[in-house]
């Protein structure tokens, strides 16, 4: 009998994910990650961790599976907090559900199921794991979950052969609808529970509350770029070099306050990032202004009317060679290299048509349409068919 230790999160796909395990036979284990202490930056007073706790014993209860709390508080702070910090100072915008899976539920949490004797550790993503061989080695692929509505390959995209070896995702074949089916038919006290928001395991969280713990409100300006500014129609120099060409597509426009007009003040351009309307509290404009650029030195934030504004659009983007991560490392590419994928930029965006171009420097990605607020520190996935094949941090 294989053994499994299943990260009960107290929700709904995680405890239909540990019947189902239990249904096939395995020897299944649950156990809970507590990952904050903080109580004064969750968004309402019931404490969620704790409920969420209560409801994960409560499962494993029902199923008759031995259960415990691992307090993984200490690594979440240093890996994912700390990070996470440190990426907005730089005026980047980092995705902690991305990090959390790589850096805890699949690091720090699978070597404390390891060490309990598991064979695999379990989640409730909605993906799909299979195995093929390639030069007659294993290899595993990680798919997207057979709810498109729901899939969430996107978030494993960094995880590892090694990680992946070991991982279980036992409802990737299903829906949310077959899932809370499952769990009803089987009484289990999270059927009817709303899916979780917010940061990974830590409930809904403020985030300007939260960053203001560390970094400090500051005033500076909001500026308005014109739709019709020179700088969207103004000819560069011609590239030399095929990389010349591929660095001018994926650059982003350095935007000086000279270029627009003062609209209103802000409290510090480290709470905003590409893409956002809301929080900007200026009044009296036409169309929503959104932000096209923050500049975290000047600390200054740069707007533009409407969501079809120039401001917000690239074809192109680079990830430095340190942060380019393939899950397939036998189909990485060599430099000079390409290779036509699908690629999205951020969670749900549908796939888009990209090729991957290799450098010396890194990889530069270029779509067939224009794409809206590609942001710096977010991550972008790559995909042939529905197999993720590799990631990286957007530059």
């Amino acid at each position: 009998m294989k053994r499994v230790v299943v990260g009960l999160s107290g929700g709904v796909d995680s405890s239909v994910a540990a019947y189902l395990l239990q249904k096939q036979g395995f020897e299944v284990i649950g156990l809970f990650m507590k990952n904050w202490h903080d109580d004064s930056v969750t968004i309402s007073n019931e404490c969620p961790w704790l409920e969420d706790s209560n409801d994960a014993l409560l499962v494993a209860e029902k199923l008759g599976i031995p259960f415990q709390t691992v307090d993984l508080s200490e690594q979440y702070q240093e890996k994912i907090v700390d990070y996470m910090f440190r990426e907005y100072e730089k005026g980047r915008t980092p995705n902690p559900d991305v990090l959390c899976n790589r850096e805890i539920k699949f690091d720090v949490f699978m070597k404390i199921a390891l060490s309990l004797g598991a064979d695999y550790v379990a989640t409730g993503h909605y993906c799909k794991k299979s195995e093929i061989e390639v030069a007659g080695q294993p290899v595993y692929q990680l798919l997207a979950g057979a709810d498109n509505n729901k899939d969430q390959s996107y978030f494993l995209c960094q995880l590892s052969q090694e990680q992946l070896a070991k991982s279980l995702f036992p409802i990737g074949e299903l829906n949310k609808p077959e899932v809370r089916a499952i769990a009803a038919e089987m009484e289990l006290v999270t059927a009817e529970k709303k899916d979780s928001q917010g940061l990974c395991f830590i409930g809904k969280v403020r985030l300007p509350e939260f960053l203001q713990q560390k970094l400090q409100p500051k005033e500076g300006v909001i500026i308005q770029i014109d739709k019709n500014d020179p700088v969207y129609t103004s000819v560069t120099q011609e590239e030399s070099t095929a990389e010349e060409q591929l660095a001018a597509v994926a650059r982003k426009i350095e935007y000086t306050p000279a270029m627009g007009k003062v609209v209103g003040k802000h409290q510090g351009a480290h709470y905003f990032t590409i893409g956002q309307r809301k929080g900007l509290n200026v009044g009296g404009t036409t169309d929503p202004l959104f932000i096209i650029a923050t500049n975290v030195e000047t600390n200054t934030i740069y707007t533009g009317l409407s969501s079809q504004h120039p401001g917000l659009f690239r074809k192109g983007l680079f990830i430095d060679k340190s942060e380019v991560h393939w899950i397939r490392t036998d189909m990485a590419l060599a430099n000079g290299e390409t290779m036509e994928v699908m690629a999205r930029i951020r969670y749900r965006q549908p796939l888009q048509k990209a090729i991957l171009h290799q450098s010396e420097s890194g990889m530069y990605i270029v779509f067939d349409e224009l794409q809206s607020a590609i942001t710096e520190g977010q991550f972008a996935a790559w995909y042939i068919g529905d197999e993720l094949v590799g990631s990286g941090v957007i530059s």
